[in-house]
């Protein structure tokens, strides 16, 4: 095919306003560019070596992989290039005029205030081809399919102002080059000693080598050397790596600019041969903000070094799906699918070795550096309670390493593990006992703990969302029930051995509750002396498996329905608001006492008034000293 005349289009909207951000703004790190231009060549260095492996015609008349960086201080022109899989015309448009992933428009969203200056974004969202305009007023990529005959090949440019042009063109070699036109403020990326110092910084561990040309006279020459290791670092030897290479690493996989929390790093061998190296992040992978349980990356799974895919999903349940880094196997067949490692003992195995090698980490964090645990925890606990629930076999280690507030604490920062609790459980205390809510204010203010902090027994705090759902998988913990303490009978540890005394209460209050259960009709289940009240004039409790108010709330507010059920209501028959309304003759003061009762229960509980107007009126009329009908 010959050069054909340019054919000009724009942008779809979303790229058009990443790049006018790209164009516009400012960025701390703008040399970040070189890192996505690289990381790009080397996935397509990484696709070209997958398919060969079928195909080996792709790669007879170039067989060694690599990326080269050139500059001409005289044009002011700096190109990556690439001898990878390359792009056709519809992929050029596909890849790179339009959205190719959701994540670009999820990006966009994100981007408000001080986040537009956050250039690490940029790799994490799939759009890191357009970071070229950080430094560039334009931008020309050429490339062919390795595939495709010469005269296929594509030139692809634009000023990032809106609209770019595509155009058929001769190509001999395969692959992309991407040249940059560099802004006139932009001269230190014609320096070869600079360019040397970025690859060094950001893609050293890239596994294909990176060549840029010797410099003669403060010039480039023609003869190119490597400039990076070109090796992949987990194969290296363990003895061999410092904490900068693992950090250095970390930042090349494309997870922005934070360094790694901690990592681990392991060989095994026998009947399987693999190599892990699993890190964990500093704090929330940005994208994991967005994308679902399902919609996973991270986790990269290489055969024998050559890249397979993203195999979160397979290679990690869930609740880790924080976890960042790679995977080598020597074992699994190099054209294995997502399907096949569904299915496949191996990835069971090597499943199971990944979940153990992270709980070793999070487990080593909590012991050996209690600072750095505590800032994995506040970043990523609530995502491993999801653990208590889809892994029953390791339940028990996950909930070793959850941390909770509780009574004792002066603040919702100051949390405790489980096996602190039991360490300092109450003399006689049978059970864990614990609360949940919609804030920490609420669990710590909840009358539904009068009673247990009477007897000095400590509660634990839960007022995460999740809470409810993940402790209802959590029956036990080291031989210890664990028991709410707003649901069924309180124990005897807490009640202590006068059960005649608690008859007799019940009794003389028969008068009393016998009032309310009629001024409250089929708005209650019952109503009942309580145990654990000592301050308070009424509270909620609920049997075993009675769903918590607020979680009721929760799961109406994402459309679920929630069985009908009236709660029950304890008072405490000393409290002076008890005996008056006791006390009360009048039916309608009586009626608004009642709902009262029941409705700062529900208040103090966590859940929703069903006429908030009416309630409002209720005081209104008991502070006037009055009531109407």
């Amino acid at each position: 095919m010959n050069a054909t005349a340019a054919e000009t289009r724009k942008f779809e909207a979303e790229v058009d306003q990443v790049l006018h951000l790209v164009t516009h703004s400012l960025y701390s790190h703008k040399e970040i560019f070189l890192r996505e231009l690289i990381s790009n060549a080397s996935d397509a260095c990484d696709k070209l070596r997958f398919e060969a492996l079928s195909r080996p015609e792709l790669v007879q008349d170039d067989a060694e992989l690599r990326i080269e960086i050139r500059w001409d201080p005289e044009a002011r022109t700096l190109t990556v290039r690439d001898n990878g899989i390359g792009m056709s015309r519809d992929e050029v448009i596909g890849n790179i005029g339009t959205i190719a992933r959701s994540g670009t428009r999820r990006f966009l969203e994100s981007l408000t205030g001080d986040a537009r200056r956050d250039t690490q974004l940029i790799g994490q969202f799939g759009v890191g081809f357009y970071s070229a305009f950080i430094v560039a007023d334009k931008v020309t990529l050429t490339t062919r399919r390795a595939d495709a005959a010469p005269g296929e090949g594509v030139r692809w440019e634009s000023t990032g102002s809106g609209e770019y042009t595509v155009e058929a063109i001769e190509q001999p070699w395969r692959g992309t080059a991407v040249t940059l036109h560099l802004k006139a403020d932009e001269g230190e990326f014609l320096d070869g000693w600079k360019l040397r110092e970025l690859v060094r910084k950001y893609s050293d561990h890239v596994a294909f080598p990176i060549r840029l040309p010797k410099q003669k006279d403060g010039k480039p020459g023609d003869e190119l050397e490597t400039v990076n290791h070109a090796s992949a670092l987990w194969t290296r030897p363990k003895a061999e790596l410092k904490d900068e290479d693992y950090q250095a690493f970390y930042k090349s996989l494309g997870y922005g600019f934070d360094d790694a929390l901690a990592w681990t790093h392991n060989r095994v061998e026998g009947s399987q041969g693999y190599t892990l190296l699993l890190y964990l992040p500093e704090r929330p992978p940005f994208d994991a903000l967005f994308a679902g349980r399902d919609e996973r990356k991270g986790l990269k799974l290489y055969i024998r070094r050559v890249f397979i895919m993203d195999a979160s999903e397979q290679l990690l349940p869930a609740y880790l799906r924080f976890v960042r880094g790679v995977v080598d196997s020597d074992d699994l067949p190099l054209n294995v699918s997502r399907e096949l490692l569904q299915h496949n003992r191996l990835v069971a195995q090597i499943r199971a070795a990944c979940v153990k090698r992270v709980l070793d980490l999070i487990e080593k964090l909590a012991k050996d550096e209690p600072e750095k645990f505590k800032t994995f925890h506040t970043a990523f606990g609530n995502v491993l309670k999801e653990g208590v629930a889809e892994d029953p076999a390791n339940r028990e280690r996950i909930a070793r390493l959850l941390r909770f507030a509780s009574t004792r604490s002066e603040s919702a920062e100051r949390t405790v593990s489980l096996d602190d609790y039991i360490a300092r459980m109450a003399a006689g205390q049978e059970a864990i006992y614990y609360l949940t809510a919609d804030t920490y204010a609420a669990a710590k203010g909840s009358p539904q703990l009068e009673a247990l902090r009477a007897k000095g027994i400590e509660v634990l705090l839960m007022y995460d969302r999740i809470d409810e759902w993940m402790v209802g998988y959590l029956d036990s913990y080291a031989g210890k029930k664990l028991r709410n303490a707003a649901k069924g009978e309180l124990g005897s540890d807490v009640l202590g051995a006068d059960a005649e005394a608690r008859k007799q209460a019940e009794k003389d209050a028969e008068g009393l509750l016998k009032k309310l259960k009629d001024a409250l009709g089929e708005r209650v289940r019952e109503v009942r002396v309580s145990q654990r009240l000592t301050e308070s004039p009424a509270c909620l409790a609920f049997d075993e498996y009675d769903m918590a108010p607020h979680m009721q709330r929760l799961l109406r507010e994402v459309g679920q329905a929630v069985p009908a059920s009236a709660p029950i209501l304890e008072v405490n028959p000393r409290h002076a608001l008890l005996r008056r309304l006791d006390a009360e003759a009048d039916a309608a003061r009586t009626q608004d006492l009642a709902l009262l009762l029941l409705e700062q229960a529900q208040v103090a509980a966590g859940a929703q008034l069903e006429d908030p107007s009416a309630f409002v009126q209720r005081i209104n009329r008991v502070l006037l000293g009055g009531a109407t009908a």
